[in-house]
């Protein structure tokens, strides 16, 4: 549908007129040969009944209408026109009036924060009805099946990549070359996540938990996965947050005091957010054989961790 004449105070060309609703045409397109203007709703209603003309009656199809000339977009861009929100005596250019109608204080659709503390976007026309807790309610709902759909997906790409691990753990074991093709990969992806992480500084080590609970790992390890740890080395380094799974050097609370003095030695990264720290292979090629696992070790600690 045209835009009501009466809404142009300087009068309007008949032939910015649209035959159909008798407005003013509102995003035009014209007949592929009487090259007739009309408003884009109207024509295409019009065709979906007959396919005529609505002037000459001459044949036409509504995947044949085409776009009017750029003298004609021209023509209508620079007509005067009101606001048609109630209240408004703004008059502003044709081509100007959706910006305009998107800042208008008297658009009933305009969004403004609710004042009322919840700083919610609300059109102007619901202000009134709008319950601050219900809509946030709304919104925690909203969040809630965002997060599970997250989590489902996450559930479906960890099945893959297992899938995909097994098909490499099979692939390497039959074709050497390819084994040292993903080893090459693999250690440059730790690599790049050891980079990621904050170099960190352990205060007390006679905090250290060596035998922590099935609880405590499993929050380490998401802390880990979290971070970014690549899948593939994340349960081996989880392994290794226990002592049993250590080092000679650090099997044992006798060897790790006789060993203590080396500690200092360790380039440490920060588990984001817990008190415990990964101590990576690739990090620590300096260290002796007996004081590094591969590809690392996780420590976690009562306290002391910086």
């Amino acid at each position: 549908m045209g835009f009501d004449i009466q809404r142009f105070p300087h009068g309007v060309d008949e032939e910015l007129i649209c035959a159909i609703c008798g407005g003013v045409l509102q995003d035009p397109l014209q007949a592929p040969t009487c090259e007739h203007a009309f408003c884009q709703i109207c024509i295409n209603e019009w065709l979906s009944r007959v396919q005529t003309c609505p002037i000459d009656r001459q044949s036409m199809e509504s995947d044949q209408l085409k776009p009017v000339p750029r003298i004609l977009k021209n023509l209508l861009s620079r007509l005067n026109i009101t606001c048609e929100n109630e209240g408004c005596t703004a008059i502003v250019k044709l081509d100007a009036l959706p910006n305009h109608l998107t800042e208008c204080d008297f658009n009933p659709k305009k969004l403004i924060e609710c004042e009322n503390g919840c700083g919610m976007m609300i059109s102007k026309d619901n202000i009134t009805t709008h319950n601050c807790i219900q809509a946030l309610r709304n919104e925690l709902d909203n969040v809630k099946n965002e997060l599970q759909k997250y989590r489902t997906d996450m559930d479906l790409y960890k099945a893959e990549v297992r899938t995909l691990q097994e098909f490499i753990r099979v692939l390497r074991i039959n074709n050497p070359t390819i084994s040292r093709v993903f080893e090459r990969v693999e250690n440059d992806e730790i690599l790049r996540w050891s980079i990621s992480l904050q170099l960190a500084r352990v205060t007390r080590w006679g905090g250290m938990i060596s035998t922590p609970d099935a609880v405590l790992q499993a929050v380490i390890k998401r802390a880990l996965l979290e971070s970014g740890c690549p899948i593939n080395i994340t349960n081996d380094l989880m392994e290794n947050a226990h002592e049993r799974h250590w080092p000679q050097g650090l099997s044992t609370l006798e060897t790790r005091q006789l060993n203590r003095r080396h500690y200092e030695s360790y380039v440490c990264r920060r588990i984001i957010g817990k008190q415990a720290v990964v101590v990576l292979g690739c990090d620590n090629r300096h260290m002796d054989q007996l004081m590094i696992a591969e590809p690392g070790i996780v420590m976690i600690f009562a306290h002391g961790v910086e």
